[in-house]
This record gives structure tokens, C-alpha cells and sequence, in this order.
């Protein structure tokens, strides 16, 4: 990921989790939270309610696709926590880029590509 770091510790997951805020749709729910970096940080959950281990890596294999072919069209200085609902497990991966987009959307921190700011 180009501009993106990852949330690993759980006190930061917490502090998005609780500072945050949060929009979802049909497949996911995403908490976001402004960090004061020039980087985003993401953090991708999956519980075991979303089924066994295998389907829950292979969820997150895709969310974490998604979130990277889209990364350029975030805005930067954010934590995002994504939170797969049992409802993706049988998502493809148009399925699931198409909800992190429309919940980047939601949240309103998809926008133009910042590069073509600094070009214009």
C-alpha cells in the first residue's frame, strides 16, 4: 500500500473504535478517525461469526485488495477500521470494493486523487 500504513495494535483499534465514526452497509462497517499523519492506517476485522478461519483470511485478503486498488482516492490523515459483516462471506471481490467505496463515500473521504491537487 502506497499510503497506507497498518493499525495492528489493539489500543489503536479501540481508540477508533470509540473516537471514531462509523457508517455501514450490507456487507461492511467502517469506523473513521483523523490521525494528524500525512498517512492513513487501516485495520480490517473479522469475526468468527463470519465463519472459519480460511473464509475469514480469505475476506480479509480481499477487503485489503480493495482498500488498495482504491487507496488513491482516500483522503489522507486517517485511521480506517474495517469490520466484515457475516453477510460478505460469500462476497466477490467487485462486491466488496464497490462497499468500501460506497462507505469511503459515506463517510466523505473519498475524493479527488491529491497528486492531481499538487499538478493543478
Amino acid at each position: 500500500m502506497k499510503y497506507s500504513d497498518r493499525l495492528k495494535k489493539n489500543k489503536d483499534f479501540q481508540m477508533v473504535y470509540r473516537y471514531g465514526t462509523s457508517k455501514a452497509n450490507k456487507y461492511l462497517v467502517m469506523y473513521v478517525r483523523e490521525n494528524q499523519t500525512d498517512e492513513n492506517r487501516i485495520g480490517i476485522s473479522v469475526s468468527k461469526k463470519v465463519g472459519n478461519s480460511v473464509v475469514r483470511h480469505h475476506l480479509t485478503r480481499l477487503i485489503r485488495e480493495g482498500y488498495r486498488l482504491l487507496e488513491e482516492l482516500f483522503r489522507r490523515g486517517i485511521d480506517v477500521v474495517i469490520v466484515a459483516r457475516v453477510n460478505a462471506k460469500d462476497c466477490t471481490y467487485h462486491e466488496i470494493e464497490r462497499a468500501i467505496y460506497h462507505l469511503g463515500t459515506l463517510h466523505h473521504i473519498i475524493g479527488k486523487n491529491q497528486d492531481e491537487d499538487d499538478i493543478n
